[in-house]
């Protein structure tokens, strides 16, 4: 059983995230969000500790590290401008990061998380949340009954030749 931390605990997609680690039967140990309304966490874990304040749940987690309490993962759920803050926190403290994509507004932060990455021998892990978005698979499968377009797909954009 693993032990996870989800911020972002009152976002969109944060409870997609509590279904998974309840359904793997793992652990959520704390949950963090300036909203307070989450009774969906009571649903999957009634005995996470719920935070409001990241120096809180900072304190926590520091008090769960001299227990000798692992944390395996932080699940980031916040807006995408926070998904650099928490992934480097997470890989500072040496648990890994779950979080969707963009990881980073700037792509020149990336070579930081890289480094923390190589340096704390944990990994983060991406999402792309958009791959089963009804546009994206109307797209995909335009492009897929058209044989004479040929495309190319990146991260950006689809650019039709």
């Amino acid at each position: 059983m693993k032990n996870f931390v989800i911020v972002g605990a009152a976002g969109f997609i944060a409870p997609r995230h509590m279904k998974a680690i309840k359904e793997t039967n793992n652990n959520l140990v704390a949950a963090m969000d300036p909203s307070d309304n989450v009774g969906i966490l009571d649903t999957y874990f009634p005995n996470a500790e719920f935070f409001t304040d990241f120096s809180r749940l900072d304190r926590y987690l520091s008090k769960l590290r001299l227990e000798k309490t692992k944390i395996d993962f932080i699940t980031i759920c916040t807006p995408n401008f926070l998904h650099d803050f928490y992934i480097r926190y997470a890989l500072k403290n040496n648990i890994n990061a779950i979080c969707e994509k963009p990881l980073v507004i700037n792509p020149k932060n990336l070579e930081e998380i890289n480094y923390l990455e190589k340096k704390s021998n944990k990994k983060i892990y991406t999402i792309l949340q958009l791959r089963n978005h009804p546009n994206i698979l109307k797209l995909r499968n335009e492009i897929k009954n058209k044989k004479k377009i040929r495309c190319r797909v990146n991260l950006y954009n689809v650019t039709r030749k």
